[in-house]
């Protein structure tokens, strides 16, 4: 069987951070670890992993991710979780190329032709919001999502909340499916307000209404409102998601694939999901090979719904996209809000390597923003 021969990583702009396994004939594998705002953190993890993992029959792809989890004494988090994400994305890409099938072949094969997706509008601080819309329309896309507000003191003026609520307005007037970001930075007494006030014009869901340490708040809110409550990437394993499925306080799970274990455990909980009746929306705001990783998901998963794309997401403007780092860009073009499941072999996705090593080269972490409040404080991102 073939061997691990070499583990590599690279920092790639906008904030990406790509993980490259070759076996000792010659295969090749990439995944994705990016961790926002956190990469040097995870590039020291990979750092022990790849003294840990070169010379391992590379097809052991459960026994790696298990070794990972159970051998550090210590296990879980965002950190941990993201480095094995990437190594784990590779090993499936590598054994699916050397087969030459797609990876959701090996996950039982595919249950759709063609997935269902949405992009960003708005920003960090949402603006612009009708016309933004507009263009996503003309591209392809039915469905959109957007952050709901700035950021919010615990208790705001409800003023605050009332242009959410114009946003959202806009965008149904075009037809158009809406997803509402709260992205944590929304607390209790305002989420309660918002959400019912949000609740004639239908949005899609309701994302990270409360942060996820607020289970119960969580399932509070999801009681109180008849819109769908989703949330999940700041979850990063199936035990830290299966208090809020036996908790009832979630219709839609959002974990990210380059945050929760890689391919291996987003199957299991897409499965877990599943059990509970909760739909399955992966939350991937980053790069072409964490993308395509989901797509595999998408294929294989009953319970998929819906596929968050980064394609000219507000972090990527002015730089690289969605579509940098491949040759087949052409993969993700969006037609009546779909694009069609890629047939190729791994990913699906064909890595330009040279334009990875030269970008690479003297690549910046990215540095999460920060919200100061009127008086000082911090306020959530």
């Amino acid at each position: 069987m073939p061997k691990i021969s070499s583990i590599e990583y690279f920092r790639v702009p906008p904030r990406w951070l790509f993980v490259k396994i070759t076996d000792d004939v010659g295969n090749v594998g990439w995944g994705e670890a990016s961790l926002e705002g956190h990469t040097q953190a995870v590039e020291g993890c990979l750092d022990a992993y790849i003294a840990r993992y070169t010379g391992m029959e590379a097809d052991d792809i459960e026994h790696i991710w298990q070794m990972s989890w159970r051998s550090g004494f210590y296990r879980g988090g965002p950190v941990l979780m993201s480095a094995l994400s990437g190594i784990d994305i590779a090993l499936w890409d590598l054994k699916a190329r050397r087969l030459n099938v797609p990876i959701y072949q090996l996950l039982g094969g595919k249950v759709r032709d063609k997935i269902k997706v949405y992009a960003w509008i708005g920003g960090d601080r949402p603006s612009d919001i009708a016309s933004q819309a507009q263009a996503r329309k003309d591209q392809g896309f039915t469905a959109v999502k957007m952050n709901g507000t700035e950021d919010l003191g615990w208790l705001d003026s409800p003023s605050a909340l009332d242009s959410c609520i114009e946003r959202v307005k806009a965008v149904r007037e075009l037809g158009m499916d809406v997803g509402v970001d709260f992205h944590g930075r929304v607390h209790k007494p305002m989420a309660k307000q918002l959400a019912k006030a949000l609740e004639p014009h239908r949005p899609m869901f309701l994302e990270e209404p409360l942060l996820s340490e607020h289970i119960n708040g969580i399932k509070d809110l999801s009681q109180q409102t008849s819109t769908p409550i989703a949330l999940g990437e700041r979850l990063h394993s199936r035990w830290d998601i299966r208090p809020f499925l036996e908790a009832g306080a979630i219709d839609i799970l959002q974990p990210d694939i380059s945050h929760c274990g890689g391919i291996s455990e987003m199957k299991r909980i897409a499965a877990m999901a599943e059990a509970y009746d909760v739909a399955l929306a992966p939350h991937c705001p980053l790069g072409p090979i964490a993308l395509a990783a989901n797509i595999q998901i998408a294929a294989s998963s009953p319970n998929h719904v819906i596929q968050e794309m980064s394609l000219g997401i507000h972090y990527n403007v002015g730089g690289q996209d969605l579509t940098s780092y491949t040759t087949n860009p052409e993969v993700w073009k969006v037609t009546e809000g779909y694009i069609n499941l890629m047939t190729g072999p791994g990913l699906g996705i064909e890595i330009d390597e040279k334009q990875i090593r030269e970008l690479s080269q003297g690549a910046v972490p990215w540095v999460s923003p920060g919200f100061i409040g009127p008086g000082g404080e911090i306020r959530e991102w």
